[in-house]
């Protein structure tokens, strides 16, 4: 989260259109992030699936096959934005030629970097698999600390290195992948137990791969099409102006006080739940949810308030031209009523992901975050205006945050009630 509240703080100092331009090419990097949950989120269910049933040497198979197929997609994503890197930006139709130029130079940049990225997620799920997510914090909070030292730096110029501006940014965040995954890659060398079997250049059997794209999947197609269509809404966005654009993608960054704390309790409920069904601990897989859901709960209702009664303090930190406040304060107000809805989506989401049955939560998520294309349309046509499309995003969330976890629980339910030998039959037949 403070990656890119950091970065959205030099770059608001810059203009709203330097924002606009971050935000439009910041897109396909979503769109990438959710592809690279394919090896993240399978390698550590079933990596933790393994390390429960005490099984070292099939864990580090899966730990391997989640890394080769993080090189695989990392490269084609990279080759894809360098190559296509124009039309991508004009699919937004920014008004401004200037700030079209800034998105084509930062995604090209980010874009040339993108592997690193790949194999930090995948780093991430591995070590969380472990018990270990406290390595995972000491490499993100070292590059971070760079990333703070160069942005400022790169973006105005300090000394020997020349103004760059979004440039500056983009290489900014690049610089700092790399030195995590340096970092990570010095990790792995002490954990022997898992990576010191991890060969990246054997193939594994068909099953690891195939095991590894069942659980990572349909989590994955979740978080491109709603990449995809936050694309489209952005474009939608963009027709009343490239300051809405850029308090998109601002509001969203503020946004993530809720959503990124919900993902890494989702991370959480994942391991817990993964390791202890496959250990047959069925009394932990439901005090680990309780527990979840209880702290997640307390979270979601602290930042709607913070959104819903201060947006505007929040925002000025951002960016202070007034039009553009203006804006931002209404969309901070209206995403503020699903805040609490969002963090509990996807912390249940995460739980049924460490049953290995992902796909009932991906299914919700793709309904409900299609719904807001029509939505948005319909609700912009009226009196709200841009509001009526901040109202989409708001009143979808709200429905996903009540039927996923309902769903859940009654999962649970029948998972408890069904053993440890019925389990996994009893759970694809709900699912259904």
């Amino acid at each position: 989260m403070a990656y890119n509240l950091t970065d959205m703080i030099w770059i608001g100092r810059v203009s709203a259109d330097a924002v606009a331009a971050v935000g439009a090419a910041g897109m396909y990097l979503w769109f990438a992030n959710g592809i690279s949950s394919v090896p993240r989120l399978g390698g550590q269910v079933k990596t933790a699936h393994e390390l429960g049933r005490g099984d070292g040497t099939a864990a580090s198979r899966y730990a391997t096959g989640a890394l080769q197929l993080s090189l695989l997609l990392g490269t084609l994503c990279t080759v894809i934005f360098l190559t296509f890197c124009t039309p991508l930006i004009a699919f937004f139709r920014l008004n401004q030629a200037s700030v079209v130029a800034d998105a084509e130079v930062y995604l090209f940049i980010v874009a040339s970097g993108l592997l690193f990225s790949f194999f930090n997620q995948v780093f991430s799920g591995l070590f969380a698999a472990l018990g270990l997510s406290g390595v995972t914090f000491r490499c993100t909070m070292i590059g971070l600390a760079a990333n703070i030292v160069l942005d400022p730096m790169l973006i105005f110029g300090v000394s020997i290195f020349p103004e760059m501006g979004v440039a500056g940014a983009a290489l900014a965040t690049v610089l700092a992948q790399l030195i995590v995954f340096l970092f990570f890659l010095q990790a792995a060398v002490r954990e022997p137990s898992l990576f010191g079997k991890v060969r990246m250049f054997a193939f594994q059997q068909r099953k690891i791969y195939s095991d590894i794209v069942r659980i990572g999947f349909f989590p994955a197609l979740q978080n491109t099409i709603f990449s995809s269509l936050s694309m489209l809404i952005a474009r939608l966005v963009a027709g009343y102006g490239d300051a809405a654009v850029a308090v998109q993608k601002v509001g969203s960054q503020i946004e993530s006080i809720s959503w990124m704390a919900a993902d890494g309790f989702a991370t959480a409920t994942n391991v817990l739940i993964a390791q202890n069904f496959g250990a047959g601990r069925t009394d932990r897989v439901r005090l680990g949810y309780k527990a979840a859901m209880l702290l997640m709960t307390a979270w979601g209702v602290f930042t709607s308030a913070l959104l819903i009664f201060a947006p505007e303090v929040i925002f000025r930190i951002f960016i202070q031209e007034p039009d553009v406040v203006r804006i931002g304060v209404d969309y901070l107000r209206i995403l503020g009523v699903s805040q609490l809805f969002m963090c509990l989506e996807i912390t249940s989401a995460g739980a049924f992901q460490g049953l290995g049955r992902p796909l009932v939560p991906s299914v919700c998520g793709i309904l409900g975050n299609a719904a807001r294309i029509p939505l948005a349309i319909a609700l912009s046509a009226t009196a709200l205006g841009l509001n009526g499309i901040w109202w989409s995003i708001s009143l979808s969330s709200i429905v996903k945050g009540i039927v996923v976890p309902v769903w859940f629980v009654v999962i649970l339910q029948q998972y408890l009630r069904s053993g440890k030998r019925s389990a996994s039959a009893a759970i694809g037949r709900e699912s259904l």
